[in-house]
């Protein structure tokens, strides 16, 4: 998850609740036309479902939790969302970093955007099996353990359908690592049921 630009914010109008989108290059709209990335796409469903929601994308490629970690109380104190979704993780492992210090990192941002009233819902991801099983493994595993113990919804990998799919290489870019546009309704669609429910 290459290191690139932020993805701009997305604003609703007129909007009384707000989400703030935390992520990586999935999130940032990486190689990919402005607004066809899943949380433009996003904004634009709740638009036609007529949601009053304001969404704040402040997802930079290249961003790890730690990173994230250190962002949002600002992010938090600016926007003061009523729900925070959480997409980091992927470049932790792409850099190798320690499976416990993840897992630390997404559990501070969920207690965080908890005490400043937010729901938080965590989006897992998961790397090749070129990492090592175990490793691997254990890195899905913990965006549920984190779930789990802060009480947060979960989206256990958020390129469900995309990734795993039939015709996968087509729905990546030549890195195969940052999905294409034609990916991200799917990933939209894991999403949706998921956070749907936390926006009432």
């Amino acid at each position: 998850m290459a290191a690139a630009g932020a993805g701009a914010p997305v604003h609703a109008t007129g909007a009384s609740r707000t989400l703030l989108v935390v992520g990586d290059s999935l999130s940032a709209e990486y190689g990919i036309a402005r607004g066809s990335g899943w949380v433009a796409l996003l904004e634009q469903r709740l638009a036609q479902q007529k949601l009053p929601v304001r969404v704040v994308n402040a997802s930079i490629s290249g961003d790890t939790t730690s990173g994230g970690r250190s962002r949002l109380p600002a992010l938090l104190q600016q926007h003061r969302p009523q729900v925070v979704v959480v997409a980091l993780g992927g470049n932790d492992a792409l850099r190798g970093l320690p499976l416990d210090m993840t897992e630390a990192n997404l559990a501070a941002m969920a207690r965080a955007a908890k005490t400043a009233g937010a729901k938080v819902l965590i989006a897992g991801i998961a790397v090749p099996p070129n990492y090592g099983r175990k490793y691997s493994e254990d890195f899905a595993r913990l965006f549920g353990t984190v779930a789990r113990a802060e009480g947060t919804a979960l989206v256990p990998f958020l390129l469900a359908g995309v990734a795993d799919a039939p015709n996968a290489d087509a729905l990546f870019q030549p890195d195969r690592i940052h999905p294409t546009a034609a990916a991200h309704p799917q990933m939209l669609d894991n999403v949706w049921p998921v956070l749907r429910p936390l926006l009432r």
